[in-house]
């Protein structure tokens, strides 16, 4: 018999959250393991390989999508394959696009993908349904991946409504631009096409992660945040944490956004933060070479 006055049940906040992962990535460590096959990023929605701003000739860097992440890993001996697919098209033709980068760059190797948000749906979709040629997954990491879709898809959607729709597909069109994006992230979409149609794959590893953020009242996610919320519960801004749980859940990042994962951290507003006296406890870099580390450990 429980003690009269003792609480015996569990904060349902920590069944949905896993594992809390506060501090785990604040800073590099001296050592990590390096798998034995090469690591295949995948990026998300609107995202890129490299993207060159201004012209090559005035000396100035391209912007990486994966910011510092893919140099760190190559420093510690990891082999290191960027896939880069179109930014806003649909599930179906980003994962054509990751089988062909896969083949051409892997060279036969077996591989393991870590894919951010949308890159794990075009991951899921290529190993379950294309079965490209020359192309053989260990396992599959995904970071804040809406698998069930996000609210925030859901919202848009019913802002723009059904009468506009087909002028904002034109827009794009002109430009050359693929939308087929947009409506495969809502949540109707993923529950009841993409899902039931897109089984795991035998012999490959499933893994995820999901983050949580409360965002201040100057960030970006703070509406979008607001909307998951309220419809599905913690989040990062755009994806939530149930959402983002597929196959072995690793753990739950606090106090990190959606862009946090990728190492797009607001530098500004890190720096007020140590002079306030609020150290950094999330390091995206850290945080990769730890899910490299993982994946060595468990012989991939």
């Amino acid at each position: 018999m429980a003690e009269k006055g003792k609480k015996t049940d569990r904060d349902p906040r920590i069944n949905i959250l896993g594992r809390v992962i506060e501090d785990d990535f604040a800073t590099i460590r001296q050592n990590y393991a390096t798998p034995k096959y090469p690591i295949v990023l995948a990026h998300g929605l609107m995202g890129f390989d490299e993207l060159q701003i201004v012209p090559k000739f005035l000396s100035i860097p391209p912007v990486h999508y994966w910011r510092g992440i893919t140099e760190a890993m190559r420093a510690n001996g990891i082999e290191v394959i960027t896939a880069s697919v179109p930014a806003l098209g649909s599930i179906e033709e980003r994962a054509a696009k990751l089988g062909q980068d896969i083949a051409a760059k892997a060279n036969g190797k077996s591989v393991n993908i870590i894919a951010h948000s949308m890159g794990g749906l075009d991951a899921r979709y290529m190993i379950s349904r294309l079965h490209p040629d020359n192309v053989e997954v260990l396992s599959l990491t995904t970071v804040a991946t809406p698998h069930r879709g996000s609210a925030f898809a859901d919202y848009c959607f019913q802002e723009i409504g059904p009468s506009y729709l087909p002028h904002f597909y034109k827009l794009f069109d002109r430009l050359g631009i693929s939308t087929g994006a947009f409506s495969q992230l809502t949540r109707k979409y993923m529950a009841e096409e993409f899902n039931p149609k897109t089984p795991d794959a035998r012999g490959v590893r499933y893994f995820s992660y999901g983050a949580t953020i409360n965002p201040s009242l100057w960030s970006a996610f703070r509406q979008p945040h607001k909307i998951v919320q309220k419809l599905e519960g913690v989040n990062d801004g755009l994806v939530s944490v149930e959402s983002a749980k597929w196959g072995t859940y690793k753990g739950t990042l606090v106090n990190v956004s959606h862009l946090d994962l990728i190492n797009w951290t607001n530098r500004i507003k890190w720096a007020v933060s140590q002079l306030s006296g609020n150290e950094r406890k999330f390091n995206a870099i850290a945080f990769y070479l730890d899910i490299a580390d993982m994946l060595a450990k468990e012989g991939l």
